[in-house]
């Protein structure tokens, strides 16, 4: 029952962070600004860690989601969590290294995260230069 619900918050609050993207909030006058910096910045760490406790918490709920090339992954608690947070960041600005691969369900949601991490910014310069259009 933890499981489910840590699952469905975790989801909420990203959803929650998305959704500032879509919604008809002004952006700051500039096009660039250190507030706009800091408005995509909380977006991308929302999911980031969002994404990052999906993964820690499948894997330990016994999904198989990713594979290390290293078996230092199962040590500790720390080490799955700073495993699963660094396979979603490399997930959610590149391509990946290789060191570690998703596997199972793991594909998809990293699939998915993947494609979010190249709309954010997109979503975010097209409301950017829409919000700008319209004053």
């Amino acid at each position: 029952m933890v499981f489910y619900l840590s699952l469905v918050l975790i989801v909420f609050c990203m959803v929650m962070s998305l959704r500032t993207l879509f919604l008809p909030h002004k952006i700051k006058g500039k096009k660039v600004s250190f507030e706009n910096f800091l408005y995509l910045a909380c977006i991308y760490i929302t999911v980031m860690l969002g994404f990052g406790l999906i993964y820690i918490l499948l894997e330990l709920n016994g999904f198989n989601v990713f594979l290390e090339e290293t078996d230092a992954w199962y040590e500790n608690f720390f080490n799955r969590l700073e495993t699963g947070f660094y396979f979603s960041a490399v997930t959610l600005f590149s391509v990946g290294y290789g060191d570690i691969s998703p596997v199972g369900i793991g594909r998809m949601i990293a699939v998915l995260e993947a494609l979010i991490g190249y709309t954010i910014p997109a979503a975010f310069v097209f409301k950017a230069v829409f919000d700008l259009e319209t004053k």
